[in-house]
């Protein structure tokens, strides 16, 4: 066959897979061209291994429930009336379920007792060199699908009550067993799912939104460029979630994972990758056992920049939602990205404040980088000295920003606010004091606001008309405008009653 023959043929062998390509089931592309789902009842071929674990001993396999082998079921004890959580691991280096396991396994039991716990152990394919490991997803995505199928089939298990977690390599292998499957799960939780190879692959080699009646993500370690971040940076889900920016987690730097390594064993080096990265699955965990007094929230957001400035504290419209196991599974638009801060360990619960100040100065001042301390007292308690670096602070300028504390002070009814020196030795020590004034401080409560009102609450300077900072000096005192945080209607009645049938007359 001559060059241009060669050519011919190589040019049509490509067109016939485009096409096949766009005319292809997902069960076509991933596994041949049968319009059946005979495969699906297909067991012969199944590597992983389906645990049901318990709470009394939630770090051992002691039962298997085997595909094709209906008398396992109640063997295990499966309870048919209750949910059935599907948990799958990640890319593991040892060759062994890794600690979080357990963890996880006991925290589910401890949200809902009566659920049935199931382990999928694929360990033999995710101890291989990563990139043959990431390839596998798909094989073990096609084990999980068998099971899901089968296990619903035997039982008429209710489609609703199946619930698949994975993490890292683990939330694609959910997200392929959630599109193979004959109906949709009702959910799947992607903890972190794995970047590299998977940040530009399409939505049947990833978990997407299509692969469950709803997905919802948490991305916790998205640091680096794009396909190169152990984490996947773009949004997979229907609700996905980047605590503290989704790069990386307080408490993950070198000097605390290298503290945590010389008090367990060098056997805890790995923590020193993947700290930010199994930080979603215990901000999931923690989702499930400080549900009642620590509920997390994050907030819709155009960007982390933006809501580092404070801009996104808004829950209209389903701008806010729960993290975690009782998120609000809302079906927000492709591409929407939610946001929060987190504390460094458990429980993760940060209070969310927005603070607005205007500064005024009598003469032209600029600075950049300025230490500030912020205490807001409130209702139930008080936060003092919360550090905070104001990045410019200029004449006639408007600073917004994200003000965060662990401790909730129920309805804010004072702040205040010290300029700090930014050194030992400070030319404005000898050349006097510059200062700004304040007039008033706008704050929003990002977890105590009403969800019908968007409203900022106003507080005015304690003292006189103004405020004065002066940088190393006293704190200046904001408090509660009463006026000034009535509604429109309030004010008007206000006024009304103030100022009687003139002020009426004026308003006709």
């Amino acid at each position: 066959m001559g060059k241009e023959n060669t050519f011919l043929v190589t040019v049509w062998i490509i067109l016939a897979n485009i096409c096949v390509s766009f005319s292809s089931t997902p069960e076509q592309t991933l596994f041949g061209n049968s319009n059946s789902t005979e495969w699906l009842e297909d067991y012969t071929d199944i590597v992983s291994k389906f645990s049901l674990r318990t709470a009394e001993i939630p770090d051992d396999d002691l039962c298997y429930i085997v595909p094709g082998q209906p008398l396992t079921i109640p063997k295990c004890e499966f309870n048919p009336g209750y949910k059935t959580f599907v948990v799958i691991h990640g890319w593991t280096v040892t060759g062994l379920f890794e600690s979080w396991v357990p963890k996880l396994v006991t925290a589910l039991y401890k949200r809902e007792p009566k659920a049935n716990v199931i382990v999928v152990d694929w360990l033999t394919r995710a101890q291989q060199h990563y990139l043959t490991s990431a390839a596998n997803t798909k094989l073990v995505g096609k084990d999980v699908a068998k099971f899901v199928n089968w296990l619903q089939k035997t039982l008429d298990y209710p489609w609703e009550k199946i619930h698949l977690l994975g993490y890292s390599l683990g939330a694609h292998v959910a997200g392929i067993a959630g599109l193979l499957t004959n109906h949709k799960v009702s959910r799947i939780t992607g903890l972190d799912p794995a970047g590299p190879t998977f940040e530009f692959a399409d939505a049947q080699s990833t978990l997407s939104p299509d692969d469950a009646l709803f997905v919802d993500v948490l991305h916790t370690n998205t640091r680096g460029s794009p396909d190169r971040s152990i984490g996947i940076q773009r949004p997979v889900g229907h609700v996905d979630i980047y605590p503290n920016g989704g790069t990386f987690q307080p408490g993950c730097d070198l000097q605390n994972t290298m503290m945590m390594i010389a008090t367990t064993g060098i056997r805890n080096m790995d923590q020193l990758v993947k700290c930010s990265h199994e930080r979603s699955i215990h901000l999931f965990i923690d989702s499930l056992v400080n549900a009642a007094d620590h509920q997390t929230m994050a907030y819709r957001c155009s960007s982390k920049e933006a809501f580092m400035k404070g801009m996104c504290l808004n829950c209209r419209k389903n701008r806010c939602n729960k993290v975690g196991y009782g998120v609000n599974k809302v079906r927000l638009p492709r591409n929407t990205k939610m946001y929060l801060k987190t504390r460094e360990m458990m429980p993760f619960k940060l209070f969310h404040y927005q603070v607005k100040v205007h500064f005024f100065s009598s003469e032209k001042l600029a600075y950049t980088e300025q230490p500030m301390k912020i205490s807001l007292y409130g209702t139930h308690d008080e936060k003092t000295d919360i550090p905070y670096t104001m990045p410019f602070l200029n004449t006639n300028s408007t600073v917004s920003f994200l003000l965060t504390t662990d401790v909730d002070v129920g309805e804010l009814l004072m702040v205040k606010l010290r300029w700090e020196k930014d050194a030992y030795f400070s030319w404005s020590d000898i050349w006097g004091n510059k200062n700004f004034h304040i007039r008033k401080i706008r704050v929003k409560a990002g977890e105590t606001q009403s969800r019908l009102s968007d409203s900022r609450v106003i507080f005015s300077a304690k003292d006189g008309e103004y405020a004065y900072l002066i940088r190393g000096k006293d704190d200046v005192v904001f408090v509660k405008s009463k006026e000034d945080n009535m509604s429109r209607k309030e004010k008007t009645m206000h006024r009304l009653k103030m100022q009687g049938s003139h002020f009426k007359n004026k308003i006709a």
